[in-house]
């Protein structure tokens, strides 16, 4: 039985003619108000159809897919025939806004990718299904457009058929049905073209309105998201969200998670309504009979296996301008969760064109990679396939908060599972105690020939003398020695920073004092140093002035730099970002090294009493 409403949207490669085909469909079908209309046949005079109605200008309403004559931002239009209710989301084409295309595709059930008859299956159409498949949309129609221009030959469609059935016969689908047509003459959009009597099946809004999209998979259990928490007097508290998955009744028994907590339902309210129960899609509010900790990001379930971990892998598509190399960190959401999260490694981009398995350490703007996930603390998830609100997911940019990646979790990576964090019965407290001193890490960032190694050598005598217990990681020593197999590209600095904060955090452990001297030019390497580290992490930033570096290049570094010999060196041709709140801050121009000593001293006193 088909659905009642049916969300699609259409895509494609750029110029294809999907405003056109959306536009023509609402005008043929009379689903437009008098004064829509009589905009649209004004518009159209001035525009570039020589004085024919312009079917595209129903939906591409910004300035400048005007002017340019393309979409480029997702254009919604809700509309009602007499068989069935639609929701349509108008996707843009340009590879540059693949990012708007993904977004519309993941509210849809259905897709209509179109082709241009005159040029066939193009790799954006190729790139485009392949995102629509990524997005869990499991029912695909493939309008090849433009028939007009090809004669309305009937080997032409052929040819185009048999490229789309060896484009989709890698993907998991439902229902598959490819249409000849002409969005700009209207064959096959709403009426059977009377140029193409070879064929035989339904038009495009007949097909659309028939075309059944019930969802039969995915767990029947039960699963709810909280997504805010209610207390509007002392009497009551009740956790609010979407229902995910399956059935919920007053009386059921529910685990909270990741907690794993048991309680009651005690009611429920679909709305403003009490209820005995609700389904799946309804959003509700949910009380139980017994006070245990809920909130925001927990998960509510009933016999469902649901899984609890720190790693999975995922397959994404990612949208950042910048590339993507393992061990950058984001935030990660996933259903209401927000938490911190690295990717840990690229297993292999997908090729848009043969959809062969690529092995690569980074991948660039619009491309789709097989990736694992670490995060920071324990999250609810499921695979995408059986839970769509708890298997999807996007990645944040922690610094311009930007979307950087879509995707879905695949899988969990269960060897975590076998490993356990073993609490010692000496502690690190105990071992601070035997030195009579409180551990930390003093991190020193700089440029080079900032005097950072320099600074941390007499710091640390000054410590000893003082009776401290130390440890001095320098950045060149600790190259040629556990770090001796990474170069200085960005995948491999920001492994060199993650390794030296885990050696640090176990220096801590044991009670030392950790002085480290590193560039770490990247403020997001340096807090991810910080959240491994923890307790007390100490950044001094050595502000020396780069002319005042490179007037010192006492390894001639800078002059190798200069002269194109040495790539990605920091401050000459890779960036240094400064630390916008450090603890100290020391300049060592006009200085000498024991007032430098002086000022970080005075500056970490307080961080090491006992």
């Amino acid at each position: 039985m088909k659905n009642d409403l049916l969300k699609f949207i259409t895509c494609g490669s750029v110029d294809d003619g999907k405003s056109t085909l959306i536009g023509h469909m609402l005008y043929d079908a009379k689903l437009l108000f008098a004064d829509q209309e009589r905009a649209l046949e004004l518009d159209s005079k001035v525009g570039s159809t020589g004085g024919d109605i312009d079917y595209s200008l129903l939906l591409d309403g910004l300035m400048a897919e005007r002017e340019q004559g393309i979409t480029i931002d997702v254009a919604y239009r809700y509309f009602t025939t007499e068989h069935r209710s639609f929701i349509v989301a108008d996707t843009p084409g340009h590879e540059e806004y693949t990012r708007n295309m993904a977004v519309g595709a993941s509210f849809a059930s259905l897709c209509v990718i179109l082709v241009d008859a005159s040029q066939g299956v193009l790799i954006q159409t190729k790139r485009h299904a392949r995102i629509c498949n990524l997005m869990g949309i499991k029912h695909f129609v493939f309008a090849v457009n433009k028939m007009d221009l090809v004669g309305y030959q009937q080997s032409r469609f052929c040819e185009i058929e048999k490229d789309i059935k060896l484009l989709m016969a890698e993907f998991h689908y439902e229902s598959i049905k490819i249409i000849p047509l002409s969005a700009t003459k209207g064959d096959n959009v709403t009426e059977k073209s009377k140029q193409m009597p070879w064929y035989h099946s339904k038009t495009l809004l007949s097909y659309l309105e028939n075309v059944d999209v019930s969802e039969e998979g995915g767990n029947k259990n039960f699963s709810m998201p909280v997504q805010r928490v209610c207390r509007p007097d002392r009497t009551f508290r009740g956790f609010q969200g979407q229902i995910a998955s399956g059935r919920v009744a007053v009386g059921d028994e529910i685990t909270v998670l990741p907690s794993g907590e048991k309680a009651k339902v005690a009611s429920i309210l679909d709305g403003d309504q009490a209820v005995q129960e609700s389904g799946k899609g309804h959003a509700v509010t949910i009380s139980l009979d017994t006070e245990i900790d809920v909130s925001r990001g927990c998960v509510l379930e009933k016999n469902y296996e649901l899984k609890v971990g720190s790693m999975f892998a995922a397959s994404i598509l990612w949208m950042d301008d910048n590339s993507l190399v393992a061990g950058k960190n984001f935030l990660l959401e996933i259903g209401t969760q927000q938490v911190p999260a690295t990717v840990m490694g690229i297993k292999y981009k997908i090729d848009v064109n043969s959809g062969a398995h690529v092995k690569t350490d980074a991948i660039t703007k619009n491309e789709i990679a097989f990736c694992e996930i670490s995060v920071g603390s324990k999250i609810v998830f499921d695979e995408f396939s059986s839970n769509k609100d708890l298997g999807s997911l996007i990645l944040i940019d922690r610094i311009t908060n930007m979307t950087a990646a879509c995707g879905v979790a695949v899988h969990d990576i269960s060897k975590e599972n076998n490993l356990t964090w073993h609490n010692m019965d000496v502690t690190k407290e105990l071992r601070e105690g035997q030195l009579n001193q409180k551990a930390a890490t003093i991190w020193m960032t700089g440029l080079s020939g900032s005097g950072k190694s320099t600074i941390a050598n007499a710091l640390e005598k000054r410590l000893f003398s003082m009776g401290k217990h130390t440890m001095l990681l320098d950045g060149d020593n600790v190259r040629m020695g556990l770090n001796k197999n990474l170069g200085f590209g960005e995948k491999d600095r920001i492994e060199n920073i993650r390794r030296i904060a885990e050696v640090s955090k176990l220096m801590n452990d044991a009670g030392l004092i950790v002085l480290t001297s590193f560039i770490s030019p990247y403020r997001k390497d340096r807090r991810r140093a910080k959240e491994i580290i923890g307790g007390n992490f100490i950044e001094v930033y050595v502000s020396t002035p780069l002319e005042e570096c490179e007037r010192r290049d006492v390894k001639g570094l800078y002059k190798a730099a200069r002269a194109g010999k040495i790539f990605d060196f920091t401050g000459i041709t890779s960036p240094y970002e400064k630390p916008e709140r450090p603890d100290i801050v020391v300049d060592t121009e006009g200085k000498s090294v024991e007032e430098c000593v002086n000022v970080v001293l005075q500056g970490i006193l307080k961080y090491l009493e006992k």
